[in-house]
C-alpha cells in the first residue's frame, strides 16, 4: 500500500472583500488575527494545534445565512466561548448562541462579520484529565 500523504494544517485563508483594509481591521480588533505583515521578516498570526473540520455543506444549509452568495462560514476555535461573545458583544457585534448548547462536542455561537461573512464560534468539549 502507498503511504498517504497529509497537508497539516491550513496555510491561510483568502477571500474576497469590499474593503480588505477595515475588515483586516475588524478581525484584529475583534478575534486578534494579526494584519497580514508587509514584509518577509514580520510573521503572520499563528494559531494553536487542533482539530479542525473541513466539510462540504449542501448550498441550502440555513447556518450559511440568508445571502446566497455566501459560500464558506469560518469556524473559529475559542478558549472560553462566553468570555469571547461578552468581549465581541461589547465591540458591538450581534452574537446568537446555538439553541442545541452544549453539543457532544463543545459550544457554539454564530455571528456575521461587517461584510455579511458568517462566522462560528466553537469551545470544544473539555475532556477531564
Amino acid at each position: 500500500m502507498t503511504e498517504k500523504h497529509r497537508i497539516t494544517g491550513f496555510g491561510g485563508f483568502f477571500f474576497k472583500s469590499k474593503d480588505p483594509a477595515a475588515l483586516a481591521t475588524w478581525y484584529d480588533e475583534n478575534f486578534g488575527i494579526d494584519q497580514v505583515p508587509s514584509d518577509y521578516e514580520t510573521q503572520p498570526w499563528h494559531q494553536n494545534e487542533g482539530p479542525t473540520v473541513f466539510a462540504p455543506f449542501p448550498t441550502d444549509m440555513p447556518m450559511f445565512g440568508e445571502d446566497a452568495s455566501k459560500t464558506f462560514i469560518l469556524n473559529f476555535r475559542v478558549i472560553d466561548l462566553e468570555k469571547m461573545v461578552a468581549q465581541l458583544r461589547a465591540n458591538g457585534n450581534e452574537v446568537t448562541m446555538d439553541e442545541g448548547n452544549p453539543y457532544p462536542n463543545g459550544l457554539f455561537a454564530s455571528l456575521f462579520d461587517p461584510e455579511g461573512n458568517p462566522i462560528q464560534l466553537w469551545e470544544p468539549q473539555h475532556n477531564p484529565a
